[in-house]
């Protein structure tokens, strides 16, 4: 075979200089002379990865910094590093072979089309099983075997990853040596099944594959059964399996698995689920470790783990020459807003498989959203927020239009909701009251606070009141009231709502609570006003995602009148928002600062998740 030896055809006197733009993250990689001419030919054959450099050196496809430093190191390996590594492209275009031959799509809008890769993807398989290196720890003085170990694949999501990922498994099923234990894994038994499932479907699509597997409830197997007879690598002579793997399943351990395939490593919190997996892998020649996933939502996570390593052997500080980074990420947030062309950076199947449309409807939802924001950057362009910002903008908070008295809905409905203190914390108590024919909520906010907090000088470091507020200046404008003692009991809040009732004959038609630590207050206002006037609302993803976006539309739309209190604009600004999986939202405190309360704003929330679960009722009660 021809080695990289013959690549390079220039001299001193053809010499080019590095493009300017080829801005790298390792700036010791040693620059490649005319790399224009780059001979795409290996031992006769095309190289895609070669193609791939050569079109992204050029920015006829714009890709970010980091993965320009893994091709170019690729490439340095080509041509500077034969001695230690081979590029052989045979094994690597058997399995591009394979696929495009053999692999048909299950799904729509592609169902039954051929599965044709693309050139970012030929380019994955050509680095992944084109390279080798010389193990020397082998039986009989060493031989050449597959250089990369593990690949750390990052793409935003609807890049067809997964069926990506699932083609290549199959392929080197099929094209590798005989007895190839396949697992695929993922934090989930779900998610797991998705990259089980597609390889499956991906078989069922094929009359010849049929033949020669079967599958049952336990995995994929070669071997037809009406066939038990027949010998060779595909029949049930091969014990290679494909079977899939939770992080909830028990005894990872023990297994003798030559390839390994973890989807969505970003929702795993620890290693505990792939390391007995990686374990597994020691006793092979070429065992094969791949990571396929988007940018998360679960900070301080595996995948930020991965990722600080990932990014060191790329900047040269990490020695990793068996890993494999191939990352499609951005080179900075503002590029996302304002320049277009450069969300391939994230999405290289852009045009392909996913739509610039439906891209741009998300950015532009993100762009007013808070609540958007930081999930589409993570998902959609594998941008994850270092730490909590601002949910709300500061010009939607401060749009409030005039002011109130509450005396204005005397004999009136309302809903309430309530967000109880422990020991020295603020609490909260939100009226929410609603006009016939009128859009707008107004929300009055009462707000309650210990009397240590309260009295503790306000400019100093104290633990008791962190966030340096004068609560006194406060409650003489009405806006909070100072309790005695260091302790909120639930009674404080459950005898207010009576005194308001007193007062104004302001009568709540339903009580939203957080039933944590809110025994006594339930009870008190169950005596007062009925046992049906309480819901509990749970302090969850799924509970309050629609509260909180509803909020942050009510604002924007100038459909909420807090009064212009300047507790509940604190408390506004104060809040973030942290995402699960599914994008769904909860409320949090903008990181970075202890006194950052947010109770105000948790009140305003459970008032409009209590009114979501009755605002029929409640509005035919106002006469709306």
């Amino acid at each position: 075979m021809t080695t990289s030896t013959n690549i390079m055809t220039t001299t001193k006197t053809n010499r080019k200089s590095v493009d300017t733009d080829w801005t790298l993250v390792n700036s010791d990689i040693v620059p490649i002379d005319g790399w224009e001419i780059l001979n795409e030919e290996i031992g006769g054959r095309h190289s895609f990865l070669i193609e791939y450099y050569k079109r992204c050196r050029s920015g006829e496809i714009i890709i970010g910094r980091e993965l320009k430093t893994q091709l170019e190191m690729l490439i340095q390996d080509i041509v500077y590093r034969y001695d230690t590594y081979r590029f052989i492209l045979g094994g690597a275009h058997k399995r591009i072979k394979f696929i495009e031959n053999e692999i048909k799509h299950f799904e729509s809008p592609f169902a039954g089309q051929p599965f044709i890769l693309t050139l970012c993807q030929k380019a994955i398989a050509e680095a992944i099983f084109g390279f080798e290196i010389f193990d020397t720890e082998l039986l009989g003085g060493g031989r050449w075997v597959r250089r990369f170990k593990e690949v750390l694949l990052l793409i935003a999501r609807k890049n067809g990853k997964t069926p990506f990922a699932s083609a290549l498994i199959l392929a080197d099923w099929f094209c590798g040596e005989a007895g190839q234990k396949v697992m695929c894994a993922s934090n989930d038994y779900d998610q797991a099944g998705l990259i089980f499932d597609c390889i499956n479907n991906f078989r069922e699509e094929s009359s010849a594959m049929v033949k020669v597997t079967r599958k049952n409830i336990k995995g994929i197997f070669f071997g037809n059964p009406k066939q038990r007879r027949k010998t060779g690598k595909f029949s049930a002579q091969n014990k290679g399996t494909i079977k899939k793997l939770s992080a909830k399943t028990n005894a990872k351990e023990g297994r003798n698995l030559k390839t390994v395939i973890v989807d969505e490593v970003h929702e795993m919190k620890d290693r505990s689920t792939v390391m007995p997996l990686r374990s597994s892998l020691t006793t092979q020649d070429e065992p094969l470790y791949i990571e396929i996933t988007t940018e998360g939502v679960v900070r301080d996570g595996y995948l930020d783990e991965r990722l600080a390593d990932a990014r060191k052997v790329l900047k040269g500080e990490l020695d990793r020459p068996r890993w494999l980074v191939w990352l499609y990420t951005q080179d900075s947030e503002s590029e996302i807003w304002n320049d277009e062309k450069s969300w391939t950076k994230s999405n290289p199947m852009l045009h392909v498989v996913k739509k610039v449309s439906d891209l741009r409807d998300l950015v532009e939802e993100a762009r007013i959203k808070g609540s958007q924001r930081a999930f589409t950057l993570a998902k959609e362009f594998n941008l994850k927020q270092s730490s909590s910002k601002a949910w709300l903008r500061l010009l939607d908070i401060e749009a409030c239009d005039g002011i109130f008295n509450i005396e204005d809905f005397k004999n009136s409905w309302c809903i309430v909701g309530v967000d109880l203190a422990e020991t020295n914390d603020l609490c909260s108590a939100t009226f929410l009251f609603m006009k016939p024919n009128d859009d707008v909520k107004y929300l009055f906010t009462m707000y309650f606070v210990t009397e240590t907090k309260a009295n503790d000088p306000n400019a100093t470091d104290s633990p008791t009141n962190p966030e340096k507020k004068d609560y006194r200046e406060w409650e003489r404008m009405g806006l909070c009231r100072v309790v005695k003692g260091n302790v909120i009991d639930d009674d404080v809040v459950a005898k207010y709502l009576r005194e308001i009732y007193d007062k104004y004959h302001i009568r709540p038609y339903r009580v939203g609570y957080d039933e944590w630590h809110a025994k006594e207050f339930a009870k008190l206002t169950a005596k007062t006003f009925g046992d049906d006037v309480l819901i509990k609302i749970k302090m969850s993803y799924e509970a309050l995602n629609t509260p909180i976006k509803t909020v942050e539309l009510d604002l924007i739309a100038r459909h909420i009148n807090y009064n212009k209190n300047e507790i509940c604009k604190w408390c506004f600004q104060n809040t973030a928002v942290k995402h699960d999986k599914n994008g769904f939202v909860m409320p949090e405190k903008v990181a970075g600062y202890i006194g950052n309360k947010i109770d105000g704003t948790v009140s305003k929330i459970i008032a409009y998740a209590t009114l979501r679960e009755c605002k029929s009722a409640f509005i035919s009660k106002i006469g709306g």
